[in-house]
């Protein structure tokens, strides 16, 4: 069965993911005209993925950091959304099998992403909560706040404080802001919630496996966020590698237990190849391996961007970082390119021009590395919210947005406490 898809004269251009790199590339080649445009994704939105912590913590609603495919492309001529599983790629065919059935492509593009890396620990992957996306931010949130609930009627104090504590496993960026934004609920919002509960006593620990937090960034940045956490009273452990977690303990390599109910997975990502591609292509982390053009090893007309990509470049032997930034400069250099090969032009090799990076640990505190100028503090909080806040598709959602931080600012309170269990009454 062949998906429903209008055959043309136009070159078609198949994007297997709708992420920052998908979605790039999706709407710079709409424009153009010039191709016929099939975008295949699991869900029917595009997710910001920077503040999904902030959708765990009770601070925004889904909503604001999700924006319709079908609304941001929906001025696209030429071009076809379908929600599917991609299952399979057959080069030689040049056809990717879908849930929904083949889909025949020219031009097949790979944006696909990564997804959380468990390094092959089955148990810590069935009892640690990731966060890679909306739903995992709700789940994470129901589960805060349900097991608060849980610890007011429990008589047990060990079995409470189990409840109450939370780790987090991963000193990168997702690590260090969700720490943060444990903290600060910690501090403010749970007190006026649960006043018979002893929240004073709540430990938000935060292990990571080297020797320092945010291993992307600058050593004062580094240093600055474990200064940061650590007046906000998060526990920081370095050296710390989990080797199992059977939902109620937690051991590290050293023996160490600890006992929590709740463990937050950040501790990293790994790609997610299709089936069909040679094993040489998938390389470190399972990324694939490209070239300058962004194609992929062995082939002409299939191409990877954004964190399912792994292209060397001078500055960096080990890949680009896995960013959003790179993600959208791929796409938009992807997409240049493809004009120029169906306009017959020599394609331009990809260079990546690096922005900067920045991580918000809570209120007035963040830490920012440009390219010319490193600061920390207050000035750094300020540059995380505007730039976070104008990379927010629509302007309705970044309205949502700055006024829940604002209210959230003034009110000492994140509004948004709601346990809501999808269910299905159906026999």
């Amino acid at each position: 069965m062949e998906v429903n898809i209008p055959q043309v004269e136009k070159k078609r251009v198949v994007i297997i993911g709708a992420g920052f790199a998908g979605l790039a590339l999706a709407q710079k080649l709409a424009k153009t005209g010039a191709f016929q445009i099939v975008l295949f994704d699991k869900n029917n939105y595009h997710q910001f993925q920077p503040l999904l912590y902030q959708v765990a913590m009770a601070g925004l609603e889904p909503s604001a950091i999700a924006f319709p495919l079908r609304k941001a492309l929906q001025r696209s001529a030429d071009l076809y959304i379908r929600l599917a599983e991609v299952l399979k790629v057959d080069p030689a065919a040049r056809e990717v099998h879908t849930s929904l059935g083949s889909c025949g492509y020219d031009y097949l593009v790979l944006a696909n992403g990564a997804v959380t890396n468990f390094f092959g620990n089955a148990e810590i992957e069935r009892f640690c909560i990731p966060m890679k996306s909306v739903s995992e931010a709700l789940y994470l949130r129901n589960r805060i706040l349900a097991d608060f609930e849980q610890a007011v009627s429990e008589s047990d104090p060990e079995e409470q404080k189990a409840l109450m504590n939370i780790i987090v496993v991963g000193g990168g960026a997702t690590g260090v802001e969700v720490a943060g934004a444990l903290a600060e609920m910690k501090r403010y919002v749970l007190p006026k919630d649960y006043p018979e509960l002893r929240t004073g006593e709540i430990e938000v620990l935060l292990l990571e496996g080297g020797d320092r937090l945010l291993s992307g960034m600058s050593a004062v940045a580094s240093r600055k966020a474990l200064e940061f956490l650590q007046k906000m009273g998060v526990k920081v452990i370095f050296g710390a590698v989990v080797t199992q977690f059977d939902g109620a303990r937690l051991r590290l390599n050293d023996g160490t237990q600890l006992h929590c109910r709740k463990v937050i997975w950040a501790a990293g990502v790994t790609g997610s190849p299709l089936e069909g591609l040679p094993p040489e292509t998938i390389v470190r982390g399972k990324r694939l391996r490209v070239n300058r053009f962004s194609q992929v090893q062995g082939f002409d007309n299939i191409f990877a961007i954004g964190d399912s990509a792994f292209m060397e470049e001078e500055k960096y032997l080990q890949g680009h970082p896995q960013l959003a930034q790179a993600a959208i400069q791929q796409a938009r250099h992807l997409a240049r390119n493809l004009e120029r090969t169906r306009r017959g032009v020599e394609l331009l090799p990809f260079s990546y021009k690096d922005l900067g990076a920045m991580a918000t640990i809570g209120r007035n505190r963040a830490v920012v590395d440009l390219p010319r100028f490193r600061f920390q503090g207050l000035l750094a909080w300020f540059v995380w919210l505007f730039v976070h806040l104008f990379q927010i598709l629509g302007v309705k959602n970044r309205v949502f947005v700055f006024f829940n931080w604002v209210w959230n600012y003034v009110t000492y309170d994140q509004p948004l406490r709601l346990i809501i269990r999808p269910k299905d009454n159906r026999p």
